[in-house]
């Protein structure tokens, strides 16, 4: 065990390439488990990562939409289609992570807003404390606030 944590630890790519033959050729004795499980958890919370990001820029950018309707354009437009396919595409893949979803839903909220007032220069408490929209509002195609 020393040996692959020091592997691990100096060359996780060599490390990985390693599990993997002991994978693929059975000897599941020799797998460094403790590492390996973790390794497996962290792929997980980068999927509920990456669905909380696409939800916090769509979010941010809807409420910049609607509280700064003069400087609408394009841009956020493109940016709001993005994000809105690039969500769906994370919850495509990744279907048990519909089961966080109102967690992520009111983490994504949270994050958007520091955004938007950041963005807006408008103060924090111009913004609901909780999302005026629902998931399945946000994720429709053509919908703006």
């Amino acid at each position: 065990m020393d040996t692959d944590n020091k592997l691990y630890n100096q060359d996780f790519y060599s490390w990985t390439q390693q599990q993997a033959e002991f994978l693929r050729t059975g000897r599941l004795n020799q797998l460094d488990i403790a590492n390996l499980t973790e390794e497996v958890l962290s792929m997980g919370r980068s999927e509920y990562n990456a669905l909380e990001s696409r939800l916090t820029r769509l979010l941010s950018h809807l409420l910049k939409w609607q509280y700064q309707p003069e400087r609408r354009g394009r841009s956020w437009r493109l940016t709001v289609v993005e994000q809105r396919k690039r969500a769906r595409k994370v919850l495509d893949e990744n279907p048990g992570l519909k089961q966080f979803l109102d967690a992520i839903y009111a983490s994504a909220y949270d994050y958007a807003v520091l955004a938007a007032a950041k963005e807006t220069e408008l103060p924090r408490k111009t913004f609901p404390p909780e999302s005026p929209w629902t998931f399945d509002q946000i994720m429709q195609e053509e919908w703006l606030p």
